[in-house]
């Protein structure tokens, strides 16, 4: 996986995109990295800070009471699950079934916001 270390909040989009696209091969480390380079790009939008997991833990957050989607959310903390699965292991089966469908809703959810604030 590569990430682009400088970019602006439509190449995080982009990146999220592919990210999300190679999740189908690779699920776990995919959705992931699509999660993370959709609330980094939606907080380069809004000029907040998104240099670490607590940052981007409350940059969805916000979102979340913002837009009162309280499943952006519970994408969020699904993702986080695939990050601690991806390096320690211990979903089940079931778990990864249920959760890849709200981090891919987070993912698409997200790229909408981003996408309507570019054209506002």
């Amino acid at each position: 996986m590569t990430v682009v270390q400088e970019a602006t909040g439509a190449e995080r989009v982009a990146q999220a995109l592919e990210f999300l696209a190679q999740a189908e091969a690779e699920f776990a480390m995919g959705d992931n990295g699509a999660s993370v380079q959709v609330i980094i790009a939606a907080s380069i939008q809004r000029g907040c800070d998104y240099n670490s997991h607590p940052a981007n833990n409350n940059a969805t957050t916000q979102l979340a009471e913002e837009y009162d989607d309280p499943f952006l959310a519970a994408g969020f903390t699904a993702a986080e699950k695939f990050h601690i699965h991806f390096h320690h292991g211990g979903m089940e089966d079931y778990q990864i079934t249920a959760d890849r469908y709200a981090v891919r809703s987070y993912v698409e959810r997200m790229v909408k916001l981003v996408e309507e604030l570019e054209a506002n």
